[in-house]
C-alpha cells in the first residue's frame, strides 16, 4: 500500500508558523512563506535560543529574498557541524560565559603533581631500544597534522607549512614531515619480518583560511614523493561568534544575513576525524596509533619513534611528548590534578 506524500502545506501546518514562538520575531514571521519546512524548524529553534535580534533588520517579502535563503542555508551549516547542534553550542557557551563572569575556576579543589611517565635521554641505550619499537609499531600508525592557521602572528600571511623548516636548505615544514614519514614507513618495513610494505596513512586538518594553498603546496611539489592517496585533507568548519555573555549570536556588521564565524579551536581535530569516517576505517585495517602533531615542530620526529615505543611497550591509551620546562618559561605545561574526592586528570 502506497503511503500518502505529504504536501508543503501540511507541513507548514504542522509547524505552527502563527503560534507564539514566531511572536518575539515579527520581521522573520513575515517571511515564514519563502521559507522551506526545515528552514522554519531553524528559525524556530534559534527563536527559542534566544537569538530574535537576528530578525530585527529583515524587510518584507520581496526584499533580499534569496539573501534570506541564504541565512539559513549557512545556519544549517553552523547546526550540522558541531556536535549536539546549535543548540549545544548556545548552552555550552552560557554556561562557560557565566563561569567566567562568576570568577568560577573549573580546577578548584584540583592539587597538581607531576604525571608519571617515562623520561628519555635522546640517543642512550634506553632511547634506542625504545626507538627501535616505536618503528616497528610505525606499521600500525597514521600521522594527523594540525595545521588550520596562518602565520600571522609570525608577520607572514602564508600558511606555516609553507615556512622553511631552517635556512640552510629552505626545506619547507611540510616537505620536512613527509619526508620523515616516507622514512619511517620505509624503515619499519624492513623490520617487520614477512610483512608487507604498508603505507602510512597521513591527514592533514586544514580551515577555509589553509585548505586552498595546502592543497597547491601539495599539487606543486608532487606531494614531496608521497602517495597522493595517502594524504587526506580534511577541513574543518567554523563555528558562529558570540555578541555578549548571553552567547548571542553576531551578525556580520556588512551583512546582516550573515551570522559571523571563526576557526574552530585544534580539539576539533577528534570530532572531524571520527565524522570522516576515517577511524573506523583504520580500525578495520588493524591500526592501532594515531599519531598528533602541530604545523611547525621541526624537531619532532626526532623524538616520535621513541614516544610511540614507549606507548607500545607500556600500553598506553594516550601519551604526550613534553619537554622539562624551566620556571617561568612562556610554555604551556602538562600536570596531574587530583581532586579532593580522589579522582584524577591529566593535562
Amino acid at each position: 500500500m502506497a503511503s500518502k506524500v505529504e504536501s508543503p502545506a501540511d507541513s507548514l501546518s504542522k509547524l505552527d508558523i502563527n503560534g507564539d514562538w514566531a511572536a518575539s520575531a515579527p520581521n522573520l514571521r513575515n517571511n515564514l512563506s519563502l521559507l522551506f519546512p526545515d528552514q522554519i524548524e531553524l528559525g524556530k529553534m534559534l527563536l527559542e535560543m534566544g537569538q530574535s535580534h537576528l530578525f530585527e533588520h529583515w524587510p518584507e517579502p520581496g526584499v533580499d529574498d534569496e539573501q534570506k535563503r541564504a541565512f539559513f542555508d549557512q545556519v544549517a551549516r553552523l547546526n550540522s557541524s558541531y556536535p549536539g547542534g546549535l543548540v549545544s553550542y548556545i548552552n555550552t557557551a552560557r554556561e562557560l560565559l557565566a563561569d567566567s563572569k562568576a570568577g568560577k575556576n573549573p580546577f578548584d579543589g584540583f592539587t597538581p603533581s607531576v604525571p608519571s611517565g617515562e623520561s628519555l635521554t635522546f640517543g642512550d641505550d634506553n632511547f634506542v631500544q625504545f626507538e627501535e619499537t616505536g618503528v616497528r609499531e610505525m606499521q600500525n600508525a597514521a600521522f594527523v597534522l594540525v595545521a588550520g592557521g596562518l602565520g600571522e602572528r609570525l608577520g607572514y600571511n602564508g600558511i606555516k607549512v609553507a615556512l622553511p623548516r631552517e635556512s640552510s636548505s629552505g626545506t619547507c615544514y611540510l616537505q620536512h614531515y613527509i619526508e620523515s614519514i616516507l622514512a619511517l614507513q620505509d624503515a619499519s618495513s624492513r623490520l617487520v619480518e614477512g610483512g608487507s610494505p604498508k603505507q602510512i596513512p597521513f591527514v592533514i586538518m586544514t580551515s577555509d583560511d589553509t585548505h586552498a594553498r595546502t592543497l597547491e603546496l601539495l599539487e606543486s611539489n608532487s606531494y614531496f614523493g608521497m602517495n597522493p592517496t595517502q594524504v587526506k585533507l580534511l577541513k574543518q568548519e567554523k563555528v558562529a561568534c558570540l555578541d555578549d555573555n548571553d552567547a548571542r549570536l553576531a551578525v556580520d556588521p556588512r551583512n546582516k544575513y550573515v551570522i559571523q564565524t571563526k576557526p574552530h579551536g585544534h580539539g576539533d581535530v577528534h570530532s572531524l576525524l571520527y565524522s570522516s569516517g576515517l577511524l573506523n576505517l583504520w580500525r578495520h585495517a588493524g591500526l592501532r596509533w594515531v599519531l598528533f602533531f602541530q604545523d611547525t615542530n621541526g624537531l619532532l620526529f626526532k623524538a616520535i619513534p621513541a614516544a610511540l615505543g614507549v606507548s607500545a611497550t607500556k600500553q598506553y591509551h594516550v601519551n604526550s611528548l613534553a619537554v622539562p620546562r624551566k620556571a617561568k618559561e612562556a610554555i604551556g605545561g602538562i600536570a596531574k590534578l587530583t581532586h579532593a574526592d580522589g579522582n584524577s586528570i591529566v593535562k
